[in-house]
């Protein structure tokens, strides 16, 4: 646990297992509501490789099931060679984004800085 901004958020190393489906999506979410957490940052590294698979992805359900439970993701480091060839995926994103449920961010001080802005 680490207040970033005065966001209480649960960070995880990046080496932990993968994000990679609904039970680990929950379980997630689980230690963060067992520790006070508002929102999970996640590094992209513990994403799985098919997270932002046009058809059989997971973000879309593993977002949902954060907002169900009303904690924010958010997910640091570089995403773009996953959303590049996707017009679908880079829409997801700038979306979510945009949005309350999900954030992107190259590092944890650039997701400090806009969760300071949004403040």
């Amino acid at each position: 646990m680490l207040p970033l901004n005065g966001v209480p958020a649960l960070i995880c190393a990046p080496d932990g297992p993968p994000l990679a489906g609904r039970q680990a999506a929950l379980d997630l979410i689980g230690d963060a509501m067992g520790h006070g957490a508002d929102l999970v940052v996640v590094p992209v590294a513990r994403l799985g490789e098919d997270f932002f698979a046009l058809r059989s992805g997971l973000a879309g359900e593993v977002v949902q099931k954060f907002a169900d439970y009303r904690l924010r993701l958010a997910i640091v480091g570089d995403v773009s060679t996953h959303v590049a060839a996707s017009t679908a995926l880079r829409d997801f994103v700038r979306e979510a984004n945009r949005g309350t449920q999900i954030r992107f961010a190259d590092t944890i001080p650039a997701l400090a800085a806009r969760l300071a802005a949004r403040a």
